[in-house]
């Protein structure tokens, strides 16, 4: 496989870059502030279930800035002077990451969002959460947050088939999914999905067959990753017991390839990879950092004439 020795050119569209779809929308580049606002699920406190998700392990991703220990606020005062300091940025968006950003009243959620978009450059929020985590005053709240700011809601999905849903102890089914970006669409909130490819309850065409479906949802923007194993959760106990193949490189870079040429232009990608910290990953080792993989499938894509929505067919 061909490897890129240049980084990626952004101006070069092969596929709807989140960084490029800011920068038209705000005139600049807009970094995200990530903060823990001491949430967790209705999957880890036994409202649905207990131990949560099965591959999770939110120090896999969480930057060590972001301690619910400290109030949104502060971490936001902590996370912005360095990102100026290091990119220049002068916009930034509160990115709510660890765990269920919705699972709470909405009296704590207008306070928590609020005090987000008060600090000085903030121009919007970024909120991970769940799909069964949401109502019509949650809702509603945020529609009401979004005539004045960017407002982005990324619904954890992972898979669309139940069945791996049900593996990975998700608490929810494909359904439940649906009927919130349902509530979603159409309300001035920017609708996001997540999803994991390489799950052993899946094959190469089922994972390809969430292109095609999520093209067809009132969708905006996607975050996609390889499926990892990472220590102290249950998907390590089980790798440990029952070993499963998981994604090798360059069979991930070519399973993006496809999927991206199958997958709606007018969807815009956040996340195509995950790099978790070496000394809790357990597999897939790559030994390859975000960059390195962005060149490495943006060359592939380049030597093969391919770029998002390639393949897809409207009006299906």
């Amino acid at each position: 496989m061909k490897t890129a020795s240049l980084p990626v050119n952004r101006t070069t569209r092969r596929y709807n870059a989140f960084g490029q779809y800011m920068k038209d929308l705000f005139g600049q580049a807009v970094y995200k502030v990530n903060v823990d606002a001491g949430f967790t699920c209705p999957n880890r406190d036994g409202t649905v279930s207990v131990g949560g998700c099965i591959y999770c392990n939110n120090d896999s991703f969480r930057p060590s800035a972001c301690a619910s220990t400290a109030s949104v606020r502060d971490q936001i005062e902590k996370g912005i002077p360095y990102l100026r300091r290091r990119y220049g940025a002068e916009m930034f968006i509160v990115y709510f990451q660890p765990f269920t950003n919705t699972y709470a009243p909405v009296g704590t959620l207008e306070r928590l969002y609020r005090e987000a978009l008060e600090q000085p450059g903030v121009v919007g929020l970024a909120i991970g959460t769940r799909p069964d985590c949401v109502d019509e005053e949650k809702i509603a709240l945020l529609e009401e947050l979004a005539k004045d700011h960017f407002i982005l809601i990324e619904y954890g999905l992972q898979s669309i088939h139940d069945k791996t849903l049900r593996f990975i102890n998700r608490g929810h089914d494909y359904a439940c999914f649906k009927r919130a970006v349902s509530m979603t669409a159409g309300r001035g909130i920017r609708v996001g999905a997540h999803l994991i490819l390489g799950c052993p309850t899946e094959t190469r065409d089922e994972m390809l067959a969430m292109a095609d479906e999520l093209s067809g949802l009132p969708i905006g923007f996607l975050k996609l990753h390889q499926l990892q194993v990472i220590r102290d959760t249950a998907l390590a106990e089980l790798h440990a017991t029952k070993p499963f193949l998981t994604l090798g490189y360059e069979e991930y870079i070519t399973l993006v390839a496809d999927f991206l040429e199958l997958l709606t232009p007018d969807i815009v990608i956040q996340r195509l990879f995950a790099a978790a910290p070496a000394d809790i990953l357990i597999a897939p080792v790559w030994s390859r950092t975000r960059s390195e993989f962005l060149n490495d499938l943006y060359a592939y894509m380049e030597e093969r004439g391919s770029h998002q929505g390639k393949l897809y067919k409207s009006g299906k």
